[in-house]
């Protein structure tokens, strides 16, 4: 069950994973997995944060130029998307200085998961827009903790360490705006069933390594699940009616 706590998202730093995942309103906390062959595959990782700066400030653009009439909603997205220009442009200065090219890259399915939970009709659509912002902002705070704390390369921990409170802040913010759009209660419910759904996407296997993946298995892909049908079915929409 998604838990609720009293302390503000950025003061969860340097406490346990399980009451990391509780502040920022995340189901369950990240499996140790996913550490575990991040730090193996670091590269990767990193050029799929800055494809996901990126992707996250034209989704904040994107937001602004789709709902004009919310006037609430104008200065804090603004905002909020140069911070992800800005984070950008840190994590490429990172990439050159690894001499890692900044290439196309097969993207997480984690996104594209998420979103096909938005719903169709207003105000609907924009609160669970804002929710899954959120928690995709959660579980990126989560997991810049994590390798804050295990990787050995000192600059490159501090770089995540630096982005933490941005992060946090940020999942603040769009909740927030959710509270403005909708009753306090209804958007907790919702928030509820899309952080178990967000948690379920990140149980299944994937067969490569990205800042938003499940457990690495190399041969993910060329399994059948045991009744037959696509994981994203049965454990995303099973999660979510």
């Amino acid at each position: 069950m998604l838990a609720h706590a009293s302390l503000s998202p950025w003061r969860c730093f340097g406490a346990s994973a399980v009451h990391c995942a509780a502040v920022l309103n995340l189901a369950f906390p990240s499996d140790p997995r996913w550490l575990e062959s991040a730090l193996a595959h670091l590269d990767d990782v990193l050029l799929d944060h800055a494809h996901c700066e990126r992707k996250a400030a034209g989704a904040a653009l994107n937001m602004l130029f789709r709902y004009p009439d919310h006037a609430f909603l104008q200065l804090p997205v603004s905002a909020l998307a140069r911070d992800e220009l800005e984070h950008y442009e840190v994590v490429l200065r990172e990439l050159a200085a690894r001499d890692v090219a900044f290439t196309r890259q097969r993207p997480s399915p984690y996104g594209g998961k998420l979103h096909a939970l938005i719903r169709a009709k207003e105000p609907e659509r924009l609160l669970d827009l804002l929710l899954v912002s959120a928690l995709i902002e959660a579980r990126s705070c989560e997991r810049f903790q994590l390798l804050a704390e295990a990787i050995p390369d000192e600059r490159l921990a501090a770089l995540y360490r630096g982005l933490l409170a941005s992060e946090a802040r940020h999942h603040g913010i769009y909740l927030e705006l959710a509270d403005e759009l909708c009753p306090r209660e209804r958007v907790r419910e919702r928030l509820r069933e899309l952080a178990e759904a967000e948690s379920a996407i990140l149980t299944e296997p994937c067969r490569f390594v990205r800042l938003h993946t499940g457990p690495w298995d190399p041969e993910a892909s060329q399994r059948k699940p045991e009744d037959g049908r696509p994981r994203s079915d049965r454990s995303v929409k099973d999660t979510v009616q």
